[in-house]
């Protein structure tokens, strides 16, 4: 056995040539293609067969990762009871190279009959599939990496980069956001990294906060915090509402080591730390977790936009989502 390194170079090269030359196809058609998917009152149907239906797979997966409704449907499945799947309002996005492919012009003569928009990516522009389309993305003529010419390699791969092409120029249009893909990815490592502060306090607006004036006494704010859920802190608010310092346990514990019961009837405002830590209920949680290694604490006050305090998050509630900070 020999294996050829020099030929697998060659294959990446070719199919990195293939999509290179994809940019050609990015013009008024494409334009109306991503307009239709950005207009779509349903979902867009992806289809293909073969090699092309494992790259639909992962094109519709992307489509639907990013804001736009999206499954993917068999051919052979489709004309068997499957195209009861579609309904009005729906968008197809049809794949195949060749654009004579059996099973998939079979599935698009109906759905033309239902009257769905049909968009194609295909190399062949004298195909079927392409005149039975709506708009039609044609690759060109592309030159098979495999030794034999024949296996797909280089036309799936620009199948792929067209199709996450539309996905994400219509991801961008929809103005879909970190907090967006995050609501999508809930789970692993990068969905963590999306959550925002406010998806992952533990103490939030609609509950009780741990709250205290400024004017209070120590044994006033520890009364009124009373039956706050667990917290290791508590945010201490001016006369207007906005936050203006923190108490924390570790504050408390060493003025009692120090005045006794004494320590009880200390103003608020002399125990507190002014002007400390806090972040906005939009940033993400990886931010949160930033200022709690930087700064060395556990507790981090969530304001609005005015500075008032709507929330409370601590070190373990980010631990919790498992964040690497």
């Amino acid at each position: 056995m020999k294996i050829d390194l020099n030929y697998a170079k060659q294959v990446i090269t070719s199919e990195a040539a293939g999509v290179a030359k994809m940019g050609a196809i990015v013009d008024d058609v494409f334009y109306s293609a991503a307009e239709l998917i950005y207009d779509c009152k349903g979902s867009v149907i992806v289809t293909g067969m073969g090699k092309a239906g494992i790259v639909g797979q992962k094109i519709s997966s992307t489509l639907a990762s990013t804001g736009t409704p999206s499954h993917f449907l068999h051919p052979a499945e489709a004309v068997h009871g499957d195209l009861g799947r579609l309904r009005q309002g729906d968008v197809v996005l049809a794949l195949s190279y060749g654009g004579e492919t059996d099973e998939i012009l079979r599935m698009v003569n109906i759905v033309k009959q239902l009257e769905i928009k049909i968009i194609a990516i295909t190399g062949k522009k004298q195909s079927r599939l392409a005149k039975y389309s709506d708009i039609v993305l044609c690759m060109g003529e592309l030159e098979e990496a495999c030794p034999l010419g024949v296996a797909p390699s280089v036309s799936t791969t620009c199948m792929l980069a067209v199709g996450d092409a539309l996905a994400l120029v219509v991801m961008k249009a929809k103005e879909f956001g970190v907090e967006d893909y995050a609501r999508f990815h809930p789970a692993g490592s990068l969905g963590a990294k999306l959550i925002t502060v406010e998806q992952s306090m533990m103490l939030k607006a609609d509950e009780k906060l741990p709250l205290a004036k400024v004017s209070d006494t120590v044994r006033q704010m520890l009364s009124a915090n009373s039956g706050v859920k667990r917290h290791g802190a508590v945010m201490i608010v001016g006369a207007d509402g906005k936050l203006v310092g923190i108490v924390t346990d570790a504050d408390l514990r060493r003025h009692i080591a120090a005045a006794g019961e004494k320590a009880f009837d200390i103003a608020v405002k002399d125990m507190m730390t002014a002007n400390c830590k806090r972040i906005r209920a939009g940033a993400l949680a990886a931010e949160a977790m930033a200022i709690f290694h930087k700064h060395r604490i556990d507790d981090l006050p969530v304001v609005d936009d005015n500075d008032k305090p709507v929330g409370m998050i601590d070190v373990q509630d980010v631990f919790a989502i498992k964040i690497v900070g």
